[in-house]
């Protein structure tokens, strides 16, 4: 099947021709035509499937006429890194039909996006909460709006997003078409669904279990001897591109910083990092600068490079559909992967669950030549945070001797020290 047959013109046919794409995947083979024909959509794949291209193209064949920079189109994302994939995938395929695109999202400064507005768009990719803000100063202009999609939308509900959705939708046109896009189906995005989806077609990829082109094992260990275990197994892979996943951003810093102090090209993805920074540390991985990226599953969000051929789970997911999300990431483009989870006792429960997906048991491996009888330490020194420092109080005008000013009497406590303020 070409990307011809499956209703697009010929001009956006030929753009996608010219990028090297040939055959369309599953998900943009059922997804494109739906969408051409103007019908609602509910979309569930993984993440690799292709499904940004899926939605993306009809978008701009239907906005190929009409008048430019109105805002047509609309894209709401869960992260930046995301809604920064989808504005470039957006350059691309639109080519030389001269439909233009920004991304809005928090943690820039907002004026150069309300100067890009101001401008003259036809597709907006937004973060929820920025988004948020511009339709309160009322910088952005959605009346024209034809289309709106909400992608990776199990996301925006793990992330607390799906209030802000409702407050978006409540300002959109009512006639519009909606695409909406996940790699799960709890029952809040269901309800969702019923909400802003009209006679929708419901179109499923790959959403039950993780690709079959991924090697999944198991490597029981003691909650203590994780790193010590992940550091022996990084000698034996051998490979350009690891991404591995942590349940906490301090955890996810702590063990990139390992990482590199023991070699590797390693960067971590965090929270607490700044937009530019976060841009720089995911550039280095898809450039290949980075052998190892550590991550948690939200920083994870909008990553998207073909030739990660191993996922370690240093931390299991809480679910096994976070656990199919995450390893989604290696074996795509028809490419094989290993999924490597670090489990203990307690997480027995979920393997069953997770194995109950699969259809098989994974295979339970233990690591040549590693000490798994040491003892765990009395105190956790690994993943312990610094103490905070005490913070002296400012001397008060005209106060020397780090007490209150002349002519009163520092406050006690019962202990008889001053309290802190």
């Amino acid at each position: 099947m070409s990307f011809s047959s499956t209703g697009l013109h010929p001009r956006i046919a030929d753009i996608v021709k010219s990028l090297g794409y040939e055959r369309p995947t599953p998900i943009q083979a059922q997804a494109i035509p739906s969408v051409l024909a103007g019908n609602d959509v509910m979309g569930l794949a993984q993440t690799g499937t292709g499904k940004t291209a899926a939605f993306v193209l009809p978008i701009l064949q239907r906005l190929l006429p009409g008048k430019r920079g109105h805002v047509r189109g609309l894209i709401i994302a869960p992260t930046r890194e995301l809604a920064e994939q989808i504005h470039t995938a957006i350059g691309e395929l639109s080519g030389s039909t001269r439909l233009t695109s920004c991304a809005i999202y928090g943690g820039v400064p907002i004026n150069p996006q309300i100067n890009r507005l101001r401008s003259g768009v036809d597709i907006v990719v937004a973060c929820p909460g920025r988004l948020l803000d511009h339709l309160n100063q009322k910088t952005v202009d959605l009346a024209t709006l034809e289309v709106l999609v909400i992608d990776e939308a199990d996301r925006m509900f793990d992330m607390g997003f799906l209030a802000d959705i409702r407050r978006i939708i409540k300002q959109l046109p009512q006639k519009r078409q909606t695409l909406m896009f996940s790699a799960t189906m709890p029952d809040d995005i269901r309800k969702l669904t019923d909400e802003v989806l009209r006679d929708p077609v419901t179109i499923k990829v790959g959403h039950t279990a993780p690709a079959h082109t991924v090697s999944h094992a198991l490597y029981p260990v003691e909650p203590h001897l994780k790193t010590a275990l992940l550091m022996e197994l990084m000698k034996h892979i051998d490979a350009e591109s690891i991404l591995i996943f942590t349940r906490t951003k301090h955890r996810a810093k702590r063990i990139g910083q390992q990482l590199e102090r023991a070699g590797y090209r390693a960067g971590s993805l965090q929270g607490n990092l700044s937009q530019n920074k976060r841009m720089d540390v995911m550039e280095s991985f898809r450039n290949g600068s980075y052998q190892v990226l550590v991550a948690t599953d939200i920083a994870a969000r909008g990553i998207d490079v073909l030739s990660i051929s191993h996922v370690i789970n240093y931390d299991i997911p809480d679910t096994t559909d976070a656990y199919t999300h995450r390893i989604g990431r290696t074996g795509r483009a028809a490419k094989t992967g290993d999924a490597f989870t670090f489990v203990t006792q307690e997480d027995e429960p979920l393997i069953r669950n997770i194995e109950r997906v699969l259809g098989a048991r994974i295979e339970r491996r233990v690591l040549e030549n590693f000490d798994y009888s040491k003892r765990a330490p009395a105190k956790d020194l690994e993943f312990a945070r610094p103490p905070l420092q005490p913070q002296r109080r400012k001397l008060q005008t005209g106060a020397t001797d780090g007490t209150a000013r002349a002519g009163r009497k520092p406050v006690r406590s019962s202990r008889g020290r001053t309290p802190e303020r």
